[in-house]
């Protein structure tokens, strides 16, 4: 069964921007905060932005920070990563995932607090 699907990935030059979206079934989104991670070739999983339920409180990484927005449209079960000034360092598949937390203020920047995840799209940022 597949509850996220991330689409927006591709092929940019560094500067550029990309727009991630991931669609979810309503059980995998609704009374969930969101997460994006990402992971290089030869590398763990990273974390690179969460928003609560509520789309009140978000957290990013460091590397991203400044650059990157994470949002949410409850209405259409979508959350959504705006990724500007790209850099060949931000290479990597990124995915979406969804986490059960207590509170619609709550989020988290934890891999293992979130339960569902995506199949993950592709970023490459060339030099």
């Amino acid at each position: 069964q597949v509850d996220l699907v991330e689409s927006g990935g591709g092929l940019v030059q560094a500067g550029g921007s990309l727009r991630l979206s991931c669609a979810a079934s309503r059980r995998a989104f609704s009374t969930r905060a969101m997460g994006w991670f990402r992971q290089a070739p030869g590398k763990e999983r990273e974390f690179v932005a969460t928003i609560s339920w509520s789309g009140a409180n978000t957290a990013y990484a460091d590397s991203v920070k400044g650059r990157t927005t994470i949002y949410r449209d409850n209405a259409k079960n979508t959350v959504y990563l705006q990724m500007n000034n790209l850099k060949p360092e931000d290479t990597a598949v990124y995915y979406c995932a969804a986490a059960l937390l207590r509170y619609s203020s709550s989020y988290s920047s934890t891999a293992n607090e979130y339960d569902y995840w995506g199949q993950g799209t592709q970023v490459t940022v060339s030099s």
